[in-house]
């Protein structure tokens, strides 16, 4: 088996980062931060648009490009790198719930505006006091969900939302039009994406899918939330090396040093390790493969564990300056804690990596 990318989604991945790294970053971020700004940088979603890029995954039935979940992750992962204030890893998540839970009335309806920018949809899945993305509160009646949804990457200004609620046979996906809600913005830690809380009372919804389709939703989930966590972390790496080869301490530069020599190396090490598992995902979910669960958690829980190291080493790194208002050191920290809670912590991830392999075990003695 292959574990690399074709060569349409490297290059793919390559145009992103060109854009990214000419239109997005640091400095945008920065701005990005501040009480008045806009919830997304529509000059540079209007490229992203104009690009195909929302369109990445939408068959070609639906007026989309209908490529692979491979140029999913590579723009996932250039977003997460460059800190790209535009809702495009939400839309990649909305996509996919659509592609493969989604009846052909329902894609027929929302993935064409979706592919030309007309619609702007995210996913609802967290909410307050829910301990896990299959312990939820949200509740269907009928057509109809009762619940809060927070914080929501990317709510405000999105027409969808595709919402987790708690139904007779597990947790499944609903589709929510979000004129029919409430919506009001929510601070979170993470300053440059906002954040929004969704407040269903009655709400119209319409199902999208089962109980299964959720469950093989929040795998795919898991493998492009990966891309990006390991695009952020990278990015923390690279601009800590850096500094690393710039700063001088006691007469030579501290990247001289054995013990920042090593935390270096073990960021690399980390991301290497989650880029591994996220590779695995990415085959199981092309190829609709038996290990995705499997490898979809061991992805999910890699690349979290190399974001925090690769954050918060940054941060320790960059000694005094790292923990100030002025350092670039706190978009990653932000970003990683934002990350952990998107459909699930750690903990919650890990325990369904051993339950996959308890199960893979059982059908191999």
């Amino acid at each position: 088996m292959n574990f690399d990318f074709s060569d349409d989604a490297k290059a793919l991945g390559e145009q992103a980062r060109r854009l990214f790294a000419d239109k997005a970053g640091t400095a945008p971020a920065r701005r990005a931060m501040a009480a008045d700004a806009p919830d997304h940088d529509a000059a540079l979603w209007a490229e992203v648009v104009a690009l195909g890029w929302t369109a990445a995954r939408v068959p070609e039935a639906h007026g989309g490009l209908g490529l692979t979940p491979e140029e999913s992750a590579q723009l996932a992962e250039a977003a997460g790198h460059y800190l790209a204030h535009v809702p495009l890893v939400s839309t990649l998540l909305a996509t996919e719930a659509l592609i493969i839970a989604g009846s052909e009335a329902q894609q027929a309806k929302y993935l064409p505006g979706i592919a030309d920018g007309s619609l702007r949809a995210v996913v609802a899945v967290n909410e307050p006091g829910a301990p896990s993305p299959t312990s939820l509160k949200t509740r269907a009646d009928g057509g109809a969900l009762t619940g809060v949804k927070a914080p929501i990457a990317d709510l405000a200004g999105a027409g969808l939302a595709i919402v987790a609620a708690a139904g007779p046979d597990g947790p499944s996906l609903w589709l929510v039009e979000t004129a029919a809600a409430t919506v009001e913005a929510v601070e979170t830690l993470d300053l440059v994406r906002r954040h929004g809380r969704l407040t269903l009372d009655g709400t119209p919804a319409e199902p999208l899918g089962d109980a299964a389709a959720y469950q093989a939703w929040l795998d795919r989930a898991a493998v492009i939330l990966a891309y990006e966590a390991i695009g952020t972390g990278h990015a923390a790496m690279d601009m800590t090396v850096a500094y690393a080869k710039t700063r001088v301490a006691f007469g030579q530069t501290i990247g001289r040093y054995q013990g920042v020599k090593h935390k270096l190396a073990d960021m690399y090490i980390k991301l290497e390790l989650a880029r591994a598992h996220a590779l695995h995902g990415l085959a199981m979910m092309d190829a609709g493969g038996a290990e995705l669960t499997q490898s979809a958690s061991a992805a999910r829980v890699a690349s979290l564990d190399a974001l925090a190291f690769c954050a918060e080493e940054a941060v320790q790194l960059h000694g005094g300056i790292g923990y100030t208002w002025e350092s670039d050191c706190q978009f990653y920290y932000r970003r990683n804690r934002a990350l952990v809670g998107t459909i699930g912590a750690r903990g919650w991830w890990a325990d369904r990596l051993v339950r996959a392999l308890e199960q893979r075990n059982r059908a191999a003695a």
